[in-house]
């Protein structure tokens, strides 16, 4: 992608994906649907997923599997409000810009 993903951005996408799974769910699936969308690496999601845990956004709790522990992440109350707000304003900023790139008014 040529277009910079700034750390709200890169919340909101991960917040969007960590959502979808109602018990939550592991840092290696999250790095792979967030790939779905953009090119990112695990060195990058592991500071937004802290970022998010300690804005108390995502709880975190680990599961064993295969007698290793698995961290798992879950969206909080505050991590869906957070994320609502999120898709509010990437509806809004979405708009705006197809409406420069299409030369609509």
């Amino acid at each position: 992608m040529v277009f910079n993903t700034g750390a709200a951005l890169l919340d909101a996408i991960v917040l969007a994906v960590v959502s979808k799974e109602e018990e939550g769910t592991y840092g290696y699936r999250i790095t792979q649907d967030v790939r779905q969308a953009i090119d990112i690496s695990e060195s990058t999601l592991y500071p937004v997923l802290r970022r998010l845990q300690k804005s108390e956004c995502l709880i975190v709790y680990d599961v064993e599997c295969g007698g290793r522990n698995r961290r798992y992440y879950k969206i909080t109350n505050a991590g869906a409000e957070k994320l609502a707000d999120y898709k509010k304003e990437w509806v809004e900023y979405s708009t705006k810009i197809s409406s420069l790139f299409s030369g609509e008014e």
